[in-house]
């Protein structure tokens, strides 16, 4: 079975004890891996109703099959378990090089569960792990952390971590190797913290099998020539992904002002934190494991108000959408000097950006003052204010307490109708893009794991080519769209799960990931089986979901993130999402009830999830 080292690792933090497990071969052919594989094991693990940072909460640290071998753009792995910030399922995931390098360690995944006495991390050497003390690391930021236990184990061994924000529990923090690759969303930093581990170090040079060397090389070269002719891989490798900054504000998918108008009128500085500007900041590019893109950069120091080592990582559009255009924020230094913040204290820049939003929105409609702020003038473009609040935030210091876990719990705090500025849905922050300029994200974000912007996108299917055909459809309407999205849903889970950067495979055919998939694994898939597994995990997704208790209907859409009432000026004006009918189409499309959410019986036995039926539909 190529692709896959074979083995899992458990790990009980309470009693101190690990041990192996052999899956059988058909976890891995039905769930492909990643939050696949996280969420059939967790879903059959883990009792119902748990409380994610409690020590019946299991954490899962999971690679794919291309991950760490020649298939293009394998260089993921996903962070999965319950998340403490919506409830729902939880799952993130992060590039680098720690992914590939659990695997070469030996494992192709590690859980946890319980909760240590003391801070521990675990280290993995080509096979062998154990449990080691950690008081010396506990407090320390990301950065440190890795420093220190590459000074222990070898410059070879590769960290992943949680920074003191993880360690508080906070619930937008997230987990960080290399420094500034982050597992960002759903809060299961503040899940690793709760368990006491500080982190995970692996080493060794097992080697990935291959059931087919010879030609995965031919494809690669095919599939490189198709990376390098695309014009999002030649924007990315220039610029990274800051090259839409500018460009996504001015036609409207961009929030601006936390979601209260659209454009670059009301913020003409945009250009400042985009495209070139960014990158005359920049001293290198960075790649993640073999990629050819290598659309990170890590930057010169900082010589203005802010000093920034050399050497930090460049901050991505989404970090320069929340804490740019969402805050009017125009100063680029302290953008570069914001994502080193949260990459070392280990907070999610989408969350703590929309939080600062947040705050700010707050502050100018008086419903909290300087009383409250420690002093802070949070006001729209005061970025020496963004700056402190948050490091008071990473910090949970101060009115940074307040804001540390996200801004449903903070309106909650504050009350005075301060939900009417929190941009959430379930709890998670809203990410920096607008379903009233592209109509998909309205249902993309009624995932399993709510507000994200990263699944189902119907930009991530591969380049219009061989082996995929969508139903056609008005890409100004928001009917007749749910077979459309039930179908880019189902095959962007698939790439998730075996390991695949989006931008990567958003820059190849889609006839690339069956190929990989079977010259790696040797096995035989096609688009549709692909599909088939892709609804597979949509369903045990959803399943864990509505075993919780909590409905799709549940999962509130913002006003402002619709468009109700229509904006009167800019690239949206006029326009208002019918989420009602985007989301009855999708989940009739899959065959869930119109309503919860809730898979059919029929579906889940058609898809071989016996258990999970019988677990929603009881006899």
């Amino acid at each position: 079975m190529g692709g896959y080292m074979g083995r899992m690792l458990f790990v009980d933090l309470s009693q101190g004890k690990l041990w192996d497990e052999i899956p059988e071969e058909n976890l891995y052919r039905d769930f492909i891996g990643g939050y696949g594989i996280g969420a059939r094991l967790i879903f059959e693990r883990q009792q119902p109703k748990i409380d994610p940072l409690g020590p019946d909460a299991i954490l899962g640290f999971i690679t794919g099959p291309l991950t760490g071998t020649p298939a293009l753009i394998g260089s993921r792995y996903v962070v999965v378990g319950k998340s403490p910030l919506t409830g729902t399922w939880g799952d993130a995931n992060s590039g680098g090089d720690f992914g590939p390098h659990l695997k070469f360690a030996g494992y192709d995944a590690v859980f946890f569960q319980g909760i240590s006495d003391r801070p521990v991390y675990l280290y993995i050497d080509d096979g062998k792990a154990e449990l080691r003390n950690a008081d010396q690391l506990w407090g320390k930021d990301s950065h440190e952390t890795e420093d220190m236990l590459q000074a222990e184990l070898g410059r070879d061994a590769r960290v992943t971590c949680i920074g003191p924000s993880g360690e508080k529990l906070s619930l937008i923090s997230c987990i960080i190797n290399n420094k500034g690759r982050a597992a960002g969303r759903s809060g299961l930093g503040a899940v690793m913290g709760s368990k006491k581990l500080k982190a995970i170090a692996v080493g060794g040079q097992q080697v990935v099998p291959l059931a087919h060397k010879s030609k995965l090389q031919a494809a690669r070269k095919k599939y490189l020539e198709q990376i390098s002719s695309a014009g999002l891989a030649q924007s990315l490798r220039q610029f990274g992904s800051a090259s839409g900054t500018s460009i996504l504000t001015q036609i409207g998918d961009t929030p601006v002002k936390n979601w209260s108008v659209a454009g670059a009128d009301d913020f003409p500085g945009v250009a400042a934190i985009s495209d070139q500007n960014v990158v005359n900041l920049q001293a290198k590019r960075y790649a993640c494991w073999r990629c050819p893109i290598a659309c990170g950069g890590l930057m010169k120091a900082g010589t203005g108000r802010y000093k920034y080592a050399a050497g930090v990582h460049k901050p991505e559009y989404e970090t320069l959408a929340a804490f740019g255009t969402m805050c009017l924020n125009d100063n680029l230094e302290s953008m570069v000097k914001l994502n080193d913040a949260c990459n070392r204290y280990g907070l999610d820049t989408i969350s703590t950006g929309v939080v600062i939003a947040f705050a700010i929105e707050c502050y100018e409609n008086g419903l909290i003052t300087d009383k409250d702020t420690d002093g802070i003038q949070l006001r729209w473009g005061n970025h020496q204010a963004i700056v402190t609040m948050t490091e008071k935030v990473a910090r949970r210091e101060g009115f940074g307490d307040v804001l540390a876990d996200g801004v449903k719990v903070a309106a909650e705090k504050i009350g005075k109708g301060a939900e009417e500025f929190a941009i959430h849905i379930h709890g998670q922050e809203v990410p920096m893009h607008d379903p009233k300029r592209f109509i998909h994200y309205g249902t993309t974000y009624l995932d399993a794991t709510p507000a994200r912007h990263t699944q189902g996108n119907e930009g991530m299917t591969g380049m219009p080519a061989s082996g995929l055909e969508l139903p056609p459809f008005d890409p100004q309407s928001c009917a007749g769209r749910g077979e459309v999205h039930k179908i880019t849903n189902n095959l962007g889970h698939v790439m998730n799960c075996a390991g695949v950067c989006s931008y990567g495979y958003s820059s190849m055919d889609a006839s690339a990931l069956p190929e990989f998939l079977n010259l790696v694994t040797g096995w035989d898939y096609g688009i549709d089986d692909l599909l088939k597994i892709g609804e597979r995990i949509a369903n045990i997704r959803q399943a864990f979901n509505i075993r919780e208790g909590i409905s799709t209907s549940d999962f509130k859409v913002p006003n402002r993130v619709l468009g109700r009432p229509p904006l009167q000026a800019g690239p949206t004006a006029g326009r208002e999402i019918d989420i009602e009918t985007l989301r009855r189409e999708y989940l009739l499309a899959m065959d869930w009830d119109p309503e919860s959410g809730k898979p059919s019986k029929r579906k889940l036995l058609e898809l071989g999830l016996e258990d999970v039926a019988e677990a929603l539909w009881p006899r």
